[in-house]
């Protein structure tokens, strides 16, 4: 039987896919500054040479291993979200697991603690806020449609949501007694999201 032989393209996302596994494997357990480039590419079974030709440095790679993050953490939170829930109860189950998704402790280290720090605020928020973004607009234009929310901007309140998502996982992040903090986060959460569906 004759074997198929890899294109250079198969080659490349292969070798694309274990520096990020290796990546994501190693930042998770030991920071991005305890991960050497000969560890990332020992990890991951390739050259240095190919770590260089695929992402040009350490910190290209740590981009593409917090997309890859941030795309599994939308993919929990879309499992999560009930189809015809109202936008309360959609916009509540998605910062329950939003929450749940940040103690893992590689969500904590790539997304929450190392994000920021080695790309920059702009570049970190460049590259997480699409994943989510669209989900929370999609819902509000839901509930506009459906009339289950005022006739209100839904760009801007997108922003503004996840803002607060944000805020809630940093905060819940640095919070010596996680569980209470929890719990008044989502008060608080609740509250905003009642008064934004209650006809003025």
């Amino acid at each position: 039987m004759k074997v198929a032989r890899r294109t250079q393209a198969d080659r490349t996302a292969a070798t694309r896919a274990a520096l990020v596994a290796a990546g994501r494997k190693l930042f998770a357990e030991h920071g991005f500054a305890g991960v050497g480039t000969e560890t990332l590419v020992r990890e991951a079974g390739v050259s240095r040479g190919a770590l260089y030709h695929q992402f040009g440095d350490k910190t290209e790679l740590f981009a593409e291993v917090l997309a890859d993050v941030e795309g599994t953490v939308t993919q929990s939170l879309v499992a999560a979200v009930p189809v015809d829930g109202d936008l309360v109860t959609v916009m509540t189950s998605a910062l329950e697991a939003w929450l749940d998704a940040c103690e893992n402790p590689e969500i904590q280290r790539i997304v929450l603690i190392d994000g920021p720090s080695v790309l920059g605020w702009a570049r970190w928020r460049a590259i997480c806020q699409p994943h989510v973004l669209g989900l929370i607009q999609a819902a509000l234009a839901q509930a506009a449609a459906d009339g289950g929310m005022p006739p209100l901007p839904v760009k801007p309140l997108g922003h503004v949501l996840l803002a607060v998502a944000d805020e809630a996982a940093l905060y819940l992040n640095d919070a010596a007694d996680r569980a209470s903090a929890r719990e008044e986060i989502m008060q608080i959460v609740s509250a905003l999201l009642r008064a934004l569906v209650t006809p003025q």
